[in-house]
């Protein structure tokens, strides 16, 4: 029997926060509509915080405590609280300890350490973002930069003294390391470069080895696939690791500095192994469940202080999400929660992986999910970003689309990630209509898998929403329909009304409002509403800071104007996506049932 829209969105996933030294692991489950914190020791299951919205948490190194990330509706105005754990059932707003509480700006928990805590803040002009060292038991606080900007990833030294953190550099989707000293000599050794302003790579997951000897990194500096690298705080210097020249790879050091737990995303799978921290040397590989892999890139692993455990998420696509345990001196995987069972006896639908080819020789990479009884129509579901990869992970809407029996296409069109820089940047400014234009590559390699070419509707959330609108605007004589979640209709209107401190920052990726508007206007999905000719179906949140509402309701009016079907859906209590399920439960079903109609023979 096929898998109803209403059944998958309510099945329970879960995600790991946080392991402490006994094992117990600070998880996320959905269960009761939105992700709320759950610990899990001894296999037994405590709720510990009952909030409006989704939230995520650390605990607080050496006490029975979280500190706990939430915002109110999806603003993303993040306030972080401490959450002792000496109380019985789960906790309200109204039991949870301010730490950082300006309901009028972000913060951002980064790390945790004894006693305290390290978030980034905008509170001081609402643009540029701070990172600060704050007491856990008292209102003190250390900024540790201020030198303005976004700030990706920050990684504070065991002793306190240094911070090593990642800003945007100049080239897209390139991150710049600096180092902080909190007690530098001269004001000019108080902050300094690490890597190049200028320089055309990613550096992620920076986490210190003991002693502040050095820098365990993720980068593909000079390189077209991301590597492990060790980092020389006083030099900069990068020593490799762990390669690969065929795969994207990433890794976690132990606390202790012994171990690496490297993920390889080969093709949006992952797969885990241990490695000398030293030397890089392979140990052992990690027994994954299921198949033997698990959604690529992996949620970065937690590891336990005494570096004895490492708590993972771990997905597949017949797995809505689980907590894995791994014991970091033999290699042992065991899974403390069982989603698969949830679909025991039910056809969710493993993908097949094609590498479609392109009008210039290159190829796209795509997921293929197939249904048992096809009906000869398709859906082609494209990930948001544009920096992001759509991976091997659970998708209630692919498998009730297959359900249904639309064959699904999930592809990873220029612009994505894990398949190296080259093809990540590919999309970059003025090069943003070579990804939608991958789309039409797509739909001329449907017609060999048996798919009626006139029954194909485009589906997409975020930078997906604006590939939605692009890919009617552009080419509308190829798409039946659309479904576009939270899209940009317009890249200058969208980068006019986005949050202030995510303007710059997306400037990088899309071009500036100040050298490129020409282009923008030209890419523009709204700017070409007279072209399009297929009915949409549009979900937005009232509370979104990155994709403002405006985007969604100017193209819908224009869309509407032509005499079009176009229905909008706005969630009051939503921000970017919908992350309480009775609105998924509101929205899916009907977004489902519109593509049926548009996609009926």
């Amino acid at each position: 029997m096929a898998l109803d829209i209403v059944r998958l969105l309510e099945l329970t996933g879960w995600r790991a926060f946080d392991v402490d030294d006994h094992g117990r692991v600070l998880a996320g489950s959905d269960e009761s509509g939105s992700v709320q914190l759950v610990e899990l020791a001894g296999g037994e299951r405590t709720e510990l915080t009952a909030l409006p919205g989704a939230v995520a948490g650390r605990y607080l190194p050496g006490e029975r405590a979280v500190v706990v990330q939430h915002d109110s509706d999806g603003n993303e105005r993040t306030q972080l609280s401490l959450l002792r754990l000496d109380r019985t059932g789960p906790a309200a707003l109204a039991d949870l300890e301010p730490l950082v509480d300006d309901p009028d700006h972000v913060h951002r928990l980064l790390d945790v350490l004894p006693g305290r805590i390290v978030y980034a803040t905008n509170r001081r002009n609402g643009v540029d973002f701070d990172v600060v060292l704050r007491s856990a038991t008292s209102p003190e606080e250390h900024v540790l930069y201020d030198g303005g900007g976004m700030v990706g990833e920050v990684a504070v030294s065991p002793d306190s003294r240094y911070a090593a953190l990642t800003v945007p550099a100049e080239p897209a989707l390139s991150d710049q390391v600096l180092l902080a000293d909190t007690m530098p000599e001269t004001e000019a050794d108080a902050l300094r470069e690490l890597t190049g302003r200028r320089e055309r790579a990613r550096n992620l997951h920076l986490d210190w080895l003991p002693g502040a000897s050095g820098l365990v990194v993720t980068s593909d500096h000079e390189r077209d696939r991301t590597a492990v690298a060790l980092l020389d705080p006083r030099t900069g210097e990068r020593r490799p690791l762990v390669t690969s020249e065929e795969h994207d790879l990433s890794a976690s050091p132990s606390p202790d500095g012994t171990t690496l737990l490297v993920h390889t995303n080969d093709d949006g799978a992952g797969k885990l192994a241990l490695h000398d921290a030293r030397t890089g040397a392979h140990r052992c590989d990690v027994e994954l469940p299921g198949a033997g892999w698990c959604a690529s890139p992996l949620p970065a692993p937690a590891w336990s202080p005494d570096s004895r455990f490492a708590a993972l998420s771990f997905s597949s696509p017949t797995s809505p999400g689980d907590v894995l345990l791994v014991e970091a001196a033999t290699g042992r995987c065991r899974p403390l929660t069982f989603s698969a069972a949830q679909l025991a006896g039910e056809n969710a639908v493993e993908p097949s992986s094609h590498a479609i080819p392109a009008r210039d020789g290159a190829a796209i990479p795509c997921f293929r999910y197939a249904p048992q009884d096809p009906d000869g129509s398709a859906v082609v579901i494209i990930h948001g970003g544009p920096e992001s990869q759509s991976v091997r992970a659970f998708n209630p809407i692919v498998q009730a689309l297959v359900g249904r029996g639309h064959t699904v296409l999930v592809p990873n069109v220029r612009g994505s990630t894990g398949y190296g820089k080259r093809w990540y940047s590919a999309d970059d400014t003025r090069d943003r209509l070579e990804s939608v234009a991958d789309l039409a590559d797509l739909h001329a390699w449907l017609p060999s898998i048996g798919v009626d070419p006139g029954r194909v509707a485009l589906w997409g959330g975020s930078y997906g929403g604006y590939m939605v609108l692009a890919g009617l605007a552009f080419q509308p004589e190829l798409w039946a329909a659309g479904v576009d979640i939270v899209g940009i209709s317009s890249l200058e209107s969208f980068l006019r009304n986005t949050a202030d401190y995510r303007r710059a920052h997306r400037e990088r990726e899309y071009g500036s409002l100040s050298a490129d508007i020409d282009f923008l206007r030209e890419a523009s999905p709204l700017n070409r509403v007279s072209a399009i000719s297929a009915p949409l179906f549009v979900i937005h949140g009232a509370n979104d800071p990155r994709v403002p509402l405006s985007e969604a309701e100017q193209v819908v009016a224009a869309v509407r104007e032509k005499g079009l079907e176009c229905e909008l859906h706005v969630y009051p209590d939503e921000g970017h996506g919908l992350a309480k399920r009775q609105n998924r439960l509101h929205a899916y079903p009907k977004a489902l049932d519109f593509l049926a109609r548009h996609l009926a023979t």
